[in-house]
């Protein structure tokens, strides 16, 4: 039966097959159909079959796997049980559940997919269907949805030579036939809410924030220090603070996807990616590699302390420190930094944080929202009694911030705005004759199978 039908024999299958057998299975499977000619001695291999590329419900059920799966639950205590204060219980800046966890439920990844029609980067749509979210049909019409093309043509450099691709990586990444899915993570939305949430230690044990770039001098916290609300004993820099491990939430998609890949026959493998900044389209590799995803880049001005700061010897280098901060598709936006050059100040970028979480609009306003996470009137009872970030959070967290910018040109300064794991996920039909000729036990029933239950074919 096609793709698109109303029923997949297997769809049906990954459905039943048992989560610890696909765990224990799981494989990384290189080589796909039609791959060239792989020289490895005496068993050098050439693919007999033409590559075959992912069916649209193929591409679709993996789509469906990096995005929002309902509601979330907010199911955290809001007192300290030793003193009975209320504790700041509603760090989340989102509340769509996903198919992965993250920092605050921040879900600050977004990915791109690359196949042979194109390259597309993946909206978060809610999943719905009128009789199942996980039928065909409904997945197949998520997956339009999710979809956005960015490019018209695969998204590759015109040779595989470092610093584009990493050794034999080069012969079997991102072949014709293959789909691969690229993991970005926006930092910057997170790093004021985990900011936040750092500063609602009680009284006492707030940490004073140093900026191990800048002589371990306090990041714009001076007078928190003084009035007592931060602990100068308690010291914390912001280039052990990093990500705020917001790129976690990549790493367990990909795995996800991996293994969603795996149960449905398919070959699957992480491995590094076309460098990153090459992906990006950084200023220092455009003029060799063309733009690529073509993401818009914030370039601070030299400064002389950016010689001790960063290394930075000569203002002609500044581009040294060049990070991506947005990407814009037809006069939209898709991705944008919460930082300069989208804001006049920093405070205008941590407003728009603070005013999605608890403006007239945000989510914590949102009663019905609430009503569909909680049985009876406890939505309401959360809202009301779990405590929010309080103004001195909120002003403090704003000084560090602009303190960030200020004195080191970007923000962040200590991590990109968006960040790139330099690893992606690639997904193919793995070449049956290889496995059976050369590797014992390489193959599962599903990959077997997969022509049978997917295509319909023998």
């Amino acid at each position: 039966m096609s793709d698109s039908g109303k029923k997949n024999a297997g769809l049906d299958e990954l459905l039943k097959r048992p989560l610890l057998e696909t765990i224990w299975r799981r494989r990384t499977h290189r080589v796909g159909r039609g791959v060239p000619l792989l020289k490895a001695g005496s068993m050098t291999y050439e693919s007999t079959q033409k590559p075959t590329p992912l069916g649209e419900l193929e591409e679709a059920v993996l789509i469906a796997m990096t995005g929002h799966t309902g509601l979330t639950m907010p199911d955290r205590p809001f007192q300290d049980p030793t003193t009975g204060e209320f504790v700041m219980a509603k760090p989340n800046v989102n509340m769509e559940g996903r198919t992965a966890g993250s920092p605050d439920n921040a879900q600050g990844t977004q990915f791109f997919m690359i196949n042979d029609s194109g390259t597309y980067f993946l909206k978060k749509v809610p999943l719905n269907g009128a009789s199942s979210p996980l039928g065909p049909e409904a997945l197949i019409a998520h997956a339009r949805k999710a979809k956005v093309k960015v490019l018209d043509h695969r998204l590759d450099t015109p040779d595989r030579d470092f610093p584009a691709y990493l050794d034999s990586n080069r012969l079997l990444s991102n072949l014709p036939g293959t789909t691969v899915l690229l993991p970005v993570v926006d930092l910057s939305h997170q790093y004021i809410n985990g900011l936040m949430y750092i500063l609602t230690q009680p009284k006492g044990h707030r940490p004073t924030i140093v900026d191990d770039r800048n002589f371990y001098r306090k990041a714009g916290v001076a007078k928190w220090v003084r009035n007592g609300f931060l602990n100068a004993d308690i010291k914390v820099p912001l280039g052990v603070i990093g990500s705020l491990r917001t790129q976690v939430e990549a790493d367990l998609l990909l795995q996800n996807l991996m293994l969603v890949a795996d149960a449905m026959g398919l070959g699957a493998y992480i491995h590094a990616s076309v460098s990153p900044p090459v992906l990006m389209g950084d200023p220092k590799f455009v003029d060799k590699y063309g733009p690529m995803l073509g993401f818009e880049f914030a370039t601070p001005r030299w400064r002389l302390l950016d010689l001790l700061r960063w290394q930075v010897l000569l203002p002609s280098l500044t581009n040294l420190r060049a990070h991506p901060v947005g990407l814009k598709v037809d006069g939209q936006y898709l991705i944008k930094a919460k930082s300069p050059p989208y804001y006049a100040t920093m405070k205008e970028a941590v407003d728009e944080v603070m005013a999605g979480k608890f403006g007239p609009h945000g989510i914590y306003k949102d009663s019905k929202l609430f009503a569909q996470i909680y049985k009876d009137d406890f939505g309401d009872r959360y809202l009301k009694e779990a405590a929010e970030y309080g103004d001195e959070v909120i002003e403090c967290v704003t000084d560090i911030c602009q303190y960030i910018y200020d004195t080191h040109g970007r923000f962040p300064a200590h991590a990109d705005a968006i960040y790139v794991p330099g690893v992606w996920l690639q997904v193919h039909h793995p070449d049956i004759e290889y496995y059976d000729r050369y590797l014992q036990n390489a193959l599962t029933d599903a990959h077997r199978n997969h022509d049978r239950l997917w295509h319909g074919s023998q």
